[in-house]
């Protein structure tokens, strides 16, 4: 069982979290509960540190900003304790989640469940493990594994201990058709394919984070989304995330996602010659720069040619910076760009038998009059990208043409 940042805001929402866990164990379950630093306290942590200094050793960083984690865990044993139910806390560095150095953006190794497992057998004690963090052991340092890190760490602890299945309580009932914010039609899905739940989390789905996703497809964990809001001794199913051949009925599309945290960058006549491409790309790889649509145009005249991209928003000057100190050696004459850009993408496993229904998309956005700036597409999602003016209006248009709309 994973609790986020909302689940565990306060003492009266840990205790309301105890109640949810000795739901599981009354059902006969050994249960791991991972658990997120105290809603907002992560960001307080962090400020602390810019505070501090501006540019700061990240070792240290990651011990700062590991401590939220910590007073939770704590703070759910004593919860827990306190309706009659044994229970430690255990820290990163004592399961252990092994992770590379990368501090502040750490992976996970390994995971030795071993103690764990040995704990569950002897005393049936709650095991409460603080997310987000693990150890480098040749350093003995600890580390954090980034924003979201919290449902990596479930995911990887559940696929370590061979858990039956991994819950992660959210403030939301479950996965969703779309935002139910935008489209009061939404639905909540029962299922969702692990492939369709990567693409949703990578193109703006903020449910879940995109490397439990890929941990869960990689181990086949079950994976439901649940929400901690609801009354303990009845909660809501959520959704499962699970294999593709676990679901019955795969309808064409099955969820419409948006982020509005894209730029377009379009550099116009760069020379039409092999290694252009790599002289553009390269070097926005070295600055860890995510590159994510690229169209280039068709040369009309067999020597020039257009290229247009996109970059999260928070990287647009860094890309920009890039772009312009290699004028020379790329060698464009003029470079254009536009941060009033938003990505809609349409996901489902369907599209792999279905023909034509990215086209349907793009006729039914022009008869509402949206432009759309470029288009990326593979075998189960397309997205397109246009002005973010028209969000809103383009997310309602495709979740009413693929038939997702509440009836």
């Amino acid at each position: 069982m994973k609790f986020g940042g909302t689940s565990v805001a306060n003492v009266e929402r840990i205790k309301n979290v105890a109640q949810h866990v000795k739901r599981e164990i009354e059902a006969g379950y050994d249960v791991a509960v991972v658990v997120s630093a105290m809603s907002g306290k992560t960001n307080e942590l962090v400020g602390w540190c810019k505070e501090a200094a501006p540019l700061h050793d990240p070792r240290e960083y990651d011990a700062v900003v590991a401590s939220g984690e910590q007073v939770t865990t704590g703070l759910l044993a004593i919860a827990l304790q306190a309706i009659g139910i044994k229970a430690r806390s255990w820290q990163g560095w004592q399961v252990p989640f092994e992770t590379d150095d990368a501090h502040g953006s750490a992976r996970i190794k390994a995971i030795d469940g071993t103690r764990m497992l040995e704990s569950f057998a002897r005393d049936r004690e709650v095991a409460v493990v603080a997310g987000f963090q693990g150890i480098h052991a040749p350093s003995g340092r600890l580390t954090t594994l980034g924003r979201g890190g919290s449902d990596t760490s479930a995911v990887a602890l559940a696929a370590a201990l061979q858990a039956e299945r991994c819950d992660i309580y959210t403030d939301v009932d479950g996965v969703y058709t779309t935002d139910p914010r935008i489209v009061s039609k939404a639905r909540r899905l029962d299922r969702v394919a692990f492939e369709e739940m990567l693409e949703m989390a990578s193109l703006g789905a903020k449910v879940l984070q995109v490397r439990s996703v890929e941990l869960a497809m990689v181990h086949n964990v079950r994976t439901f989304v649940r929400s901690s809001f609801d009354n303990p001794a009845q909660p809501m199913p959520g959704t499962l995330i699970c294999a593709e051949e676990d679901i019955m009925e795969q309808p064409v599309v099955t969820g419409i996602a948006y982020s509005k945290d894209e730029a377009q960058i379009t550099l116009r006549e760069v020379a039409d010659k092999p290694g252009v491409a790599a002289a553009v790309f390269e070097p926005l790889a070295a600055a860890s720069i995510v590159v994510d649509m690229i169209v280039q145009n068709v040369s009309a005249d067999g020597a020039t040619t257009d290229i247009t991209f996109t970059v999260p928003s928070a990287d647009y000057a860094r890309a920009m910076d890039v772009i312009e100190k290699r004028k020379d050696e790329i060698g464009y004459k003029l470079v254009q760009s536009a941060q009033e850009v938003a990505k809609i993408s349409a996901i489902g496993v369907g599209m792999r038998s279905h023909a034509g229904v990215a086209a349907k998309a793009f006729k039914a956005l022009a008869e509402r009059g949206i432009n759309i700036r470029a288009i990326t597409t593979s075998e189960i999602k397309f997205s397109v990208l246009i002005d973010v003016a028209y969000t809103e209006l383009a997310v309602r248009t495709l979740h009413s043409l693929y038939g997702l709309d509440a009836a």
